[in-house]
């Protein structure tokens, strides 16, 4: 008993000491004081890590733990830098850290309810609260009351979700229940050969790659035209219904994104679901970036049309500042979520007659891809109980508008152009102080192996541009003014 406790007592000292370095290197990337990242060959991180030797030998501990972290936290990706203007991850709450830190203790999957009691029903309540941000949840968000298949206490029809691990398996699930809704015999007899799907040219590779997995084939995707912007054009959705239907195929789904990935632009979700319910199709929103607009009374006319929808994939590891992973797949009707997995299932998170009345909780491993789920709630639910809803709106509010204002910026330098103006968080440009497309990758190569910036690129129209995301709140007008400064710098190294 002796030795476990001096063993527990300096596993405890090793995890503070941990800790303790976790701070340090918040702070000093907050403050610019490091790299945002030097990237490194493999080779090279392998043999600074020693990985092979602590695997063969073991032996980490408080002495020598040091040899391994301190390599692992100087050669990864700094986040929290306000220099880290890349992609598309929130900067994590120290709240979403502290859950993610719990979990790694008390390891509750909680697919099943007896397994993770407490994440479970923290999962109900966060899911709850997303569905009602909308419009497909009233009433009040911690109600449990069983036998809700008629609608909530007052009356109400509401809606159903469940988070996974990540929006394409958010988008796989969405997938899979307009395939159960269009064609319930799939389940059993596989997909139809003639189903196909509209969703605009510019849409996420995970949607592409869930038609597959599904077993439509690539052939099943009719891509809509969309406007120079990767905008999708409601106007042409007719004519690619129509083009469909002529050569054989049944389309049963609509998929619009919420925002577009490389340009942070918005489809216009209104106006399609008045498509969609002209000839009865699914809609479903890819808003695994930009659904968290709806937590602002600002942004959230970004959404119009939402509530629309038949299902919604919302990240939260993205925009609302929650360690990845963390995403939903929400449904406005339960009965299409019940019926993803199984075609007899009832309705999601509540009593079945199969169950029986007196079973206790509910099972969400019966509405997911995954069969052990970690508690993906708990992360979203601490960094919501630590700053508010109203709080997470106005951190929305603050990185659009701070984007707009780097728009103006950036827009008014004589040797600089944008595109657009942008809608979300996310801006694309171009340096014009020298020709040629490939120009701006070179740029960006040469900004990254400086180590103050992290920047991306995206192909817009064929056009190449430089592209920010802006996910910290400590990036600045100042910082955008260093980084145009930089660029200038390397533009000069490039033209000789």
């Amino acid at each position: 008993m002796s030795d476990r406790n001096d063993r527990n007592t300096t596993n405890s000292t090793l995890a503070q000491h941990v800790l303790h370095a976790l701070e340090t290197y918040q702070n000093e990337s907050e403050q610019g004081h490091i790299s945002t990242l030097l990237q490194q060959e493999p080779e090279f991180l392998n043999r600074e890590m020693d990985l092979a030797k602590w695997i063969r030998e073991g032996g980490l501990n408080l002495d020598n733990y040091a040899k391994f972290l301190t390599p692992y936290l100087e050669h990864s990706q700094h986040m929290h830098h306000p220099g880290f203007i890349g992609h598309q991850v929130a900067v994590p709450h120290e709240g979403s850290a502290i859950a993610d830190m719990i979990h790694g203790v008390i390891n509750n999957p909680m697919a099943v309810y007896e397994m993770g009691p407490t994440a479970s029903v923290i999962e109900r309540v966060v899911v709850n609260w997303m569905l009602e941000k909308c419009g497909w949840f009233t009433g009040a968000i911690d109600d449990f009351s069983p036998n809700l298949k008629n609608g909530a206490k007052n009356g109400a029809k509401n809606g159903a979700g469940v988070l996974t691990h990540g929006g394409s398996l958010a988008n796989l699930t969405a997938l899979l229940a307009a395939r159960a809704h269009a064609a319930p015999e799939a389940w059993q007899n596989g997909t139809p050969d003639n189903l196909a799907i509209i969703a605009p040219a510019a849409t996420h590779y995970s949607l592409a790659r869930a038609v597959s997995i599904a077993g439509f084939g690539q052939n099943a995707i009719r891509y809509a035209p969309v406007s120079e912007l990767e905008v999708l054009r409601p106007e042409k959705l007719e004519q690619t219904f129509l083009q469909a239907q002529g050569e054989g195929q049944k389309v049963f789904m609509v998929s619009v994104n919420a925002c577009t990935t490389a340009t942070g632009l918005y489809d216009p979700i209104d106006e399609v679901a008045e498509f969609c319910k002209r000839h009865d199709l699914w809609l479903h929103v890819d808003g695994a970036h930009g659904a968290s607009a709806l937590l602002s009374d600002k942004e959230r006319h970004l959404m119009k049309g939402i509530s629309r929808a038949d299902s919604l994939t919302w990240d939260a590891h993205k925009m609302m500042r929650t360690s990845a992973l963390c995403a939903a797949i929400l449904f406005k009707d339960q009965k299409a979520m019940a019926g993803t997995f199984h075609q007899d299932a009832s309705y999601i998170f509540y009593n079945t007659e199969e169950e029986g009345e007196d079973k206790i909780g509910f099972d969400a491993g019966l509405y997911a891809v995954e069969c052990t789920k970690s508690a993906l709630g708990a992360k979203m639910f601490w960094v919501l109980a630590m700053e508010g809803e109203k709080s997470m709106g106005d951190f929305i509010e603050k990185q659009y508008g701070d984007t707009r204002a780097f728009y103006e910026l950036i827009n008014a330098q004589e040797d600089f152009t944008c595109p657009y103006k942008p809608e979300a968080n996310i801006l694309c440009f171009r340096y014009e102080g020298i020709e040629g497309n490939d120009t701006q990758m070179t740029l960006r190569e040469k900004v990254l192996a400086r180590g103050d910036f992290y920047i991306t690129t995206a192909v817009i129209g064929g056009v190449r541009y430089l592209r920010l995301t802006v996910m910290n709140p400590l990036t600045t007008l100042d910082t955008i003014e260093k980084l145009l400064a930089e660029i200038r710098l390397c533009a000069r190294d490039v033209s000789g």
